[in-house]
């Protein structure tokens, strides 16, 4: 397809760090009408997308599912766990990264300023060790009643504190060597020295080599205050406290009036419109549209005739390189793709005979699975013989 001059930088990729409650979920526990959707358009049209929450492991995965990011990464525990989301693997994460440190001296002094307090050690994947059962509502996951003295026993990458009035006391427990996040008057997660949202984020950044300018976060807590900071364009939601807010580059509209999907349809191009396209073909429009160079389509079946995976790739400096995936294709037909492809606007080589379908090709995934490509054209005229040569077989 012919290489795009963009006229602003909004098409250009981007990692966009997304606090789960009060952002993407509501305090109903449901996520709001069109925030799937947007996630998977700014997905498609290449951006990073990166959950950044102080939720732990077992929490976050729920509603990673729920919203449909089955692959990537996120930050959890305030930044103490960064892991990568993988459908392929039982669990549908991988631990990349895990900050602990010893909880024993934190949680003596945690016992000496609040004699009361009821401790939970994370144990990660699972669910919480803690000293005095908490209410349901108040930890994800599963709960086990240990002694004292066992918390202390084991590293830890997040513990909780509840007790009355507790956070007037972070200064004094910051002196024991951990980082202290408040989570209301009731409420601190202790974490290791130096941990946080954005320190997570910087070293994904780096790690998936995008720009320190082409960075996005939105969130609305306390905990997101480091990860606003950080970000070269950090969003406050609407009902975020006014420290929050002036944290922040700009604000947008509360849960309610779905500011965090404000947001991520600002990273998509502005002269394209979705509204009247399927989901599918969509998703499709908005990978050519934000792609430079050829492009292709590559698929991937497991045991069944549905497809288990999509992406777009392009040609850049004579490199494949993945540009994002379609998640509307997972579940669909090869069929199914070539018409949300003609619905898009897009071109593709057919057969010369017959019906003249779509002319995929075998790919090869370097690990010895076998997939499906099909080149796409952003204009309807059909691809010259040049330009359909350049594609890998």
């Amino acid at each position: 397809m012919t290489p795009r001059n963009e006229t602003t930088d909004i098409v250009s990729r981007r990692m966009v760090a997304l606090d789960i409650d009060g952002t993407l979920l509501g305090r109903d526990g449901r996520v709001p009408t069109g925030t799937v959707a947007a996630l998977d358009l700014a997905r498609a049209a290449g951006h990073e997308v990166v959950l950044a929450t102080g939720r732990s492991l077992v929490g976050l995965s729920p509603v990673a599912t729920q919203l449909g990011l089955i692959d990537g990464f996120a930050v959890c525990s305030n930044g103490a766990l960064t892991v990568r989301l993988d459908q392929a693997v039982a669990s549908g994460y991988v631990i990349q990264r895990a900050q602990q440190f010893d909880p024993a001296p934190a949680v003596r002094r945690a016992l000496d300023l609040a004699p009361g307090v009821r401790i939970g050690v994370e144990d990660v994947g699972w669910g919480w060790q803690v000293s005095e059962p908490f209410e349901p509502e108040l930890l994800n996951g599963e709960q086990k009643h240990v002694p004292v003295v066992d918390l202390c026993r084991m590293p830890a990458t997040r513990i909780a504190l509840h007790a009355p009035g507790i956070s007037q006391h972070v200064e004094d427990l910051a002196a024991t060597g951990v980082t202290v996040t408040p989570g209301g008057q009731d409420w601190l997660d202790l974490t290791a020295p130096g941990t946080g949202k954005a320190p997570a984020l910087e070293r994904l950044r780096t790690q998936l080599g995008i720009g320190p300018a082409a960075t996005v976060a939105v969130g609305d807590g306390h905990n997101d205050l480091g990860m606003l900071t950080w970000a070269r364009r950090g969003v406050a939601m609407g009902q975020a406290s006014d420290e929050v807010r002036q944290a922040a580059d700009e604000v947008t509209g509360t849960i309610d009036q779905h500011g965090a999907i404000t947001v991520l349809r600002s990273l998509l191009p502005r002269d394209i419109h979705t509204d009247a396209l399927s989901p599918l073909a969509g998703q499709l429009a908005v990978a050519a549209h934000t792609s430079s160079g050829l492009m292709a389509l590559r698929v991937w079946h497991e045991d069944r005739s549905e497809i288990s995976r999509c992406d777009t790739w392009v040609l850049r400096d004579g490199v494949w390189v993945r540009h994002g995936p379609i998640p509307s294709a997972t579940g669909a037909t090869m069929r199914a793709i070539e018409l949300a492809a003609a619905e898009a606007g897009l071109a593709f080589p057919r057969g010369d005979v017959g019906r003249r379908r779509a002319h995929w090709r075998s790919v090869h995934d370097g690990g010895g699975r076998t997939g499906f490509e099909l080149p796409l054209h952003e204009r309807l005229e059909a691809l010259t013989s040049t330009a359909a040569h350049d594609f890998p077989h």
